[in-house]
């Protein structure tokens, strides 16, 4: 036994050293240019990106470096190993007090009405933007965002790198992981106790606007589903310190390299836990205070490592980098500001009555339930509140120029549910009544919306069709050497009269559903010129699909002489640049 440990000992010395002699060489610039050749020379496509690889490469470095000191630490030395044996300790006790056998009912009953919720989407068989390159590239590409988790996992679920459309299977597999995610919600906020009422309160983590648009997506909707549930998953470890610091960071970090809009989440929780237990008086003020300080040094080391080591700079229409300190204080309060514009635009009076009151209830049940002073307890709640409606955007509201589409909001649908729990548990049924109407009304959005998707999808179908067939009849020969032709669009095809209903007491359907035709939109060009073999897939259509690199030319500016004009739209063209200005039709 002691050699097998000198062993594996000195096997230890040997991958760290090795480990530690490849990080350190990336350290140096020259080291790093020959990976970038390299690489360029595997791939056969050379890289404009010299500078900016470089300086991922010289972060990953230096984070290998920490993570070989950090390694050896826990398997070296003594007080490491003292370490690892009581984190591993206080997780296997964890999972033997938690009856995980009590969970399988319930995430059952939450898949069936996740799965009922999205049916119409999965019926619409919608390709929502990206999905459309994905579709015809197969390519992945998540890890141009820093997602790396999920660009791992595609390849398992997808069973090869290169993806293919293998629809509804990510749906599903995404309605299964925020159905364990809605569970644990209700066992971790409802005091380890899950009752159908707060299964039900939860509905608007999975169904809510914002969520649908995650839900929409074909390739990308289970990691962004993972992402929420890697935020809820530690505060299962609650009762242990060191186990719940660690799972923390590393749970974290797996939201990090998944979606990063779900930074906030885990705030929430911590924050609706500790005014439980500072309002209940169930644990001492000192308690609650070094749960608060656990919670947010586990969240800064995330973030840190996350920032320093992992994170590739990125910007196009968002970027990743944070306010500068002399901007941080009025660029927060600005997105801050866009965020609740934002939210009050997108949602109808209805909702956002029946989220007022809901907000109202937990106010009231805050000071009625309160063991501390009504007065503070009231400050308290009314603080709490605003604080986790701000926080509920995440890390996004310190970035330069974050974006606030649906699928960037839904931190905002995980804060109705976290009230909408608080708000039925031994409470009045005024309270009940509305919390559940709450998730009612997202509910039923969700067919209004999947129905809209599919009436969208038929109505581009056909106006591309129309636009494919006079496009043929004006080039017929648009393939032979010499006869290219390039296609650009001006405006858009609008909205179905379906969409604008829905539109007329729920104004967020206008962002949830992509018009699939339309100007300055990139994946309009792959839908239309690639999906439907209009062009052929070659690296000069990408680029002008996508719009990338100098030499975009805005056909709009060259006043090209008018060729056909018709209902639908008018076609442009010397004969070889074509600009089609698209119609919307009857307003």
């Amino acid at each position: 036994m002691k050699n097998k440990d000198i062993i594996i000992k000195y096997c230890i010395y040997f991958v760290s050293a090795v480990g530690l002699a490849i990080c350190v060489a990336m350290l140096f610039p020259q080291v790093r240019q020959m990976i970038i050749e390299l690489g360029e020379r595997m791939l056969h496509r050379k890289t404009s990106l010299h500078q900016e690889w470089s300086d991922t490469l010289f972060s990953y470095a230096m984070g290998g470096i920490l993570l070989i000191v950090l390694f050896d630490y826990c398997l070296l030395t003594v007080s490491g190993k003292k370490f690892v044996r009581t984190v591993k300790n206080e997780i296997r006790d964890c999972f033997i007090e938690i009856n995980f056998r009590s969970f399988i009912k319930p995430i059952v009953i939450m898949s069936g009405i996740y799965l009922l919720g999205i049916l119409s989407i999965i019926r619409a068989n919608f390709l929502y933007l990206d999905d459309a390159g994905r579709t015809v590239a197969g390519y992945r590409s998540w890890y141009d965002w820093s997602r790396y988790v999920a660009e791992f996992l595609s390849v398992f679920i997808h069973a090869d790198y290169h993806l293919t459309d293998i629809s509804p299977l990510p749906q599903l597999i995404a309605v299964f992981v925020l159905a364990a995610g809605s569970v644990l919600s209700v066992y971790i906020l409802n005091d380890k106790k899950i009752t159908i009422i707060g299964l039900l309160a939860c509905i608007p983590l999975g169904l809510s606007p914002y969520m649908l648009e995650c839900l929409s997506y074909k390739f990308d909707a289970p990691y962004m589903a993972l992402s929420v549930f890697a935020s809820i998953f530690p505060f299962l470890f609650l009762s242990r310190k060191k186990a719940f610091v660690v799972c923390s960071v590393i749970c974290l970090l797996v939201m990090c390299m998944t979606y990063q809009v779900s930074s906030g989440i885990y705030l929430l929780i911590t924050l609706i836990l500790s005014f439980n237990y500072w309002n209940g008086k169930q644990k001492t003020n000192r308690e609650v205070f070094l749960f608060l300080g656990r919670a947010f040094l586990s969240f800064c080391i995330a973030m840190a490592v996350f920032k320093l080591f992992l994170m590739k700079p990125y910007t196009t229409y968002v970027s990743n980098s944070m306010l500068p300190l002399s901007q941080l204080l009025s660029g927060t309060l600005f997105n801050l500001q866009t965020f609740g514009n934002t939210v009050n635009s997108d949602f109808g009076f209805i909702w956002k009555a029946i989220i007022g009151l809901v907000f109202c209830f937990f106010i009231i049940k805050s000071v009625k339930k309160s063991a501390q002073n009504k007065m503070i307890s009231l400050a308290a709640a009314i603080v709490l509140l605003c604080v986790l409606i701000v926080l509920s955007y995440g890390i996004y509201l310190v970035l330069e120029h974050p974006h606030f589409p649906p699928r960037a909001m839904y931190g905002f649908g995980v804060l109705l549910a976290i009230i909408n729990i608080y708000v039925v548990r031994n409470y009045n049924k005024s309270a009940k009544i509305f919390a559940l109407a709450l998730s009612w009304s997202f509910f039923v959005f969700a067919f209004s919306y999947g129905n809209a998707l599919a009436d969208q999808m038929r109505y581009a179908n056909f106006r591309a069709t129309v636009l494919l067939q006079d496009l043929n009849d004006l080039y017929p020969d648009k393939d032979k050497e010499g006869n290219n032709i390039s296609v650009q669009l001006k405006n858009s095809i609008g909205y179905t009269p379906c969409v604008k209903n829905i539109g007329k007491h729920n104004p967020v359907i206008y962002k949830l559903v992509p018009r699939m035709l339309m100007e300055d939109e990139p994946w309009s060009n792959y839908y239309y010129l690639l999906y439907f073999n209009y062009a052929h897939f070659n690296t000069a259509n990408i680029r002008a699909a996508m719009k990338i690199g100098d030499t975009y030319i805005n056909f709009n500016a060259l006043n090209l002489p008018v060729v056909l004009k018709t209902y639908y739209h008018t076609i442009r063209s010397d004969g070889k640049r074509v600009l089609v200005e698209l119609n919307e039709g009857t307003k």
